[in-house]
C-alpha cells in the first residue's frame, strides 16, 4: 500500500509546536512544520493573496518537497491550508520544486487547460534511488478555486531538459507577452553542458505545447553573462516604468549560484541579483551588462512578484525567502520544529534604473509619532511606544545627516545593531548580529549607501526576523534576529546628543 503523503503532512502541521514558539514571526509568513524555502506560484486575485511555497513538513528527519499553501487578505496576517501540490507522481517523487503562477481572465486562452483560472506551472523532481541521476521536468497543476488541485494529466508539460544542457533546468515562470497577444512566454533556469548558467525562453498558445525559443541573450552587456556562475536559479522577469525616465523596462531577476563578482557585497553562500534591459524575442536588449543584488542582507534568496489579472492591475509586489541554501541550523529547529520564514511584501519601483524597494505594507498615516522626535537624545534612548513589542514597524530619520546614529533591538545580552555611519567619503549601514543567538552565517556586515541617500531607516521587526530599509527603498537588507525571546522594544543610540527630525511606529504584537 502505497504511503498517504497528503494525510501525512496534515498530520505533521496537526503536532506541531510552531506556533508557541516564542521566535515564530507574527506578520511573515514562516513554516507551519518543517522547512519552508523558496516562494513559489505568488497570486493575487479579488484583493485575496496566496502565497505557495516549498515546504518540507517532515525536515530535518526526511527531504520531501511539497507546495505548502497560505492566504492574506492584508499582507500582515496569513492563513495555512492544506499542502497544494503533493510529490506522488512519478515524475515528482523526489519533490514537487519551484515555479510560478498565471491568472486568467475572461476566456483567455480559449482553450485553457481545465478552463481553470489558476494555472500553477513546476518543476518536478526525480532522482534515481541507486545512481542519483537527475531528471527535471516541467509540470502543470490547475485549480477552478485555489481549494481544490488537479494535476494535468499529460504532464509532465517539458520531459526533460533540451539537447546541450544538464538536468540543472528549474523554476519556470511563465507569463503574457504584452507583445504579441494571444501569446505566453516561459522562462526556465539552466545549465549549459559546460556547467555555466543560464536562462531559457519557450512560447505557447495553449499552455500546454510549448517551443523552445532559445537562450536568453544579451547583446549589448559585452559578454558579461555569457559565463556567470554554474547555475540560474529562479529567473523572474517584471516590467517597471522607470520613474526618471519614464521608459518602460524589463527587469530580470535572478540567483547565479557560483559567480565571484569584483564588488562589494556578494557575501552569501548564493546571491540575487537584477539587471535592467528591454526584452525583445530571446534579447534583453539595452542591457549593458551591469548588475546589482536585489537585497544586501545575510538571508536573501528566490523572490517572486505577485502574478494578477490584466483586469485587476496593481503594483509590482515581490516577496523573497529569508534564508539560503544550507543554512537550516537556526534555533527554532531545536524551539519549536520549524526553520525559515519569507521576507513581508515588498513594492518594487525602478527609478534611474536602480530597483527601489519598499515594504508594501506602509506604517498607517496616524501612526503615533515618536515622542523623542525633536528632543536632543542621550546616547541610548528607549523608545517608549515599543516598550513591550517583538513586533513593530518603525521609521526614524534624522536632519543631522553626519552623526553616528542607530537602533538596537534585544537586551543586554542578546541583540543586534542597526546603524549608519557616516564619514568623509561616503555614510555606510552596519548591522551587526555578533552578539544575538544566531551568528552562524554572518556577524557583521557593512553597506556603502549612494550620494545622496537619505539619512533614513525603516525597519520591520518581527520576533526573529528583521528587515532594513534605507533612505526611499534605496537598500534592503534581511536578516534572522534571535534576539533574547523576552527583549521587546528598540533603543535610539548616538555616538554623541543628536536630534530625530521625523519618525513613528506601529506594533504588531
Amino acid at each position: 500500500m502505497s504511503e498517504d503523503l497528503r494525510a501525512a503532512a496534515q498530520d505533521a502541521v496537526a503536532s506541531s509546536r510552531a506556533a508557541t514558539d516564542p521566535d515564530y514571526p507574527v506578520v511573515h509568513l514562516a513554516a507551519p512544520v518543517g522547512r519552508l524555502n523558496d516562494p513559489n506560484g505568488l497570486l493575487v486575485d479579488s484583493g485575496t493573496y496566496h502565497a505557495f511555497y516549498q515546504f518540507s513538513p517532515f525536515h530535518p528527519h526526511r527531504k520531501l518537497v511539497y507546495w505548502g499553501h497560505a492566504s492574506s487578505d492584508d499582507l500582515l496576517h496569513w492563513q495555512q491550508h492544506e499542502p497544494a501540490i503533493i510529490p506522488d507522481s512519478f515524475y515528482d517523487r523526489s519533490g514537487a520544486y519551484s515555479g510560478g503562477a498565471l491568472v486568467l481572465d475572461g476566456d483567455e486562452p480559449a482553450q485553457a487547460p481545465d478552463s481553470a483560472a489558476y494555472q500553477l506551472f513546476y518543476t518536478g523532481n526525480l532522482k534515481d534511488p541507486v545512481t542519483d541521476a537527475r531528471t527535471a521536468s516541467q509540470c502543470l497543476v490547475t485549480s477552478p478555486d485555489l481549494e481544490h488541485f488537479t494535476k494535468w494529466p499529460a504532464n509532465p508539460l517539458l520531459p526533460a531538459h533540451p539537447e546541450g544542457y544538464t538536468p540543472h533546468f528549474r523554476d519556470p515562470q511563465v507569463w503574457r507577452d504584452p507583445d504579441a497577444p494571444g501569446s505566453f512566454r516561459m522562462l526556465v533556469g539552466a545549465q549549459r553542458e559546460d556547467l555555466t548558467g543560464t536562462a531559457l525562453l519557450y512560447r505557447s498558445t495553449d499552455l500546454l505545447h510549448w517551443q523552445l525559443e532559445g537562450e536568453l541573450t544579451f547583446p549589448d552587456a559585452d559578454g558579461a553573462f555569457d559565463h556567470f556562475g554554474y547555475m540560474w536559479e529562479c529567473p523572474g522577469l517584471v516590467r517597471l516604468t522607470d520613474e526618471l525616465t519614464g521608459h518602460v523596462r524589463d527587469v530580470l531577476i535572478w540567483c547565479p549560484q557560483g559567480i565571484t563578482p569584483d564588488a562589494e557585497g556578494y557575501e552569501n553562500i548564493f546571491p540575487c541579483v537584477y539587471t535592467v534591459g528591454r526584452l525583445e524575442g530571446t534579447e534583453l536588449r539595452e542591457c549593458d551588462g551591469t548588475f546589482a543584488e536585489v537585497d544586501r542582507g545575510f538571508e536573501f534568496y528566490a523572490p517572486q512578484v505577485f502574478a494578477r489579472r490584466p483586469s485587476q492591475p496593481g503594483p509590482a509586489i515581490m516577496v523573497g525567502w529569508a534564508g539560503n541554501a544550507a543554512e537550516d541550523d537556526q534555533p527554532s529547529i531545536e524551539t519549536g520544529g520549524w526553520v525559515h520564514a519569507f521576507t513581508a511584501p515588498r513594492v518594487l519601483t525602478l527609478r534611474g534604473g536602480r530597483l527601489l524597494q519598499r515594504p508594501a505594507v506602509e506604517l498607517p498615516h496616524d501612526a503615533p509619532a515618536l515622542g523623542i522626535v525633536g528632543e536632543w537624545l542621550d546616547s541610548a534612548t528607549r523608545i517608549a511606544e515599543l516598550d513591550g513589542k517583538r513586533s513593530w514597524h518603525m521609521r526614524l530619520e534624522t536632519a543631522q545627516a553626519q552623526e553616528r546614529w542607530g537602533v538596537r533591538i534585544g537586551d543586554d545580552a542578546d541583540y543586534i545593531t542597526v546603524e549608519l555611519v557616516p564619514d568623509a567619503d561616503a555614510t555606510r549601514l552596519v548591522v551587526d548580529r555578533s552578539h544575538s543567538r544566531y551568528t552562524q552565517h554572518g556577524q557583521v556586515r557593512t553597506v556603502t549607501l549612494l550620494s545622496g541617500t537619505v539619512p533614513r531607516l525603516e525597519i520591520l521587526h518581527d520576533r526573529s526576523i528583521t528587515e532594513v530599509f534605507v533612505g526611499d527603498g534605496d537598500i534592503a537588507f534581511t536578516l534572522r534576529s534571535f534576539v533574547s525571546p523576552q527583549a521587546s522594544g528598540a533603543v535610539v543610540f548616538a555616538a554623541s546628543p543628536f536630534r530625530l527630525a521625523s519618525g513613528c511606529a506601529i506594533a504588531y504584537d
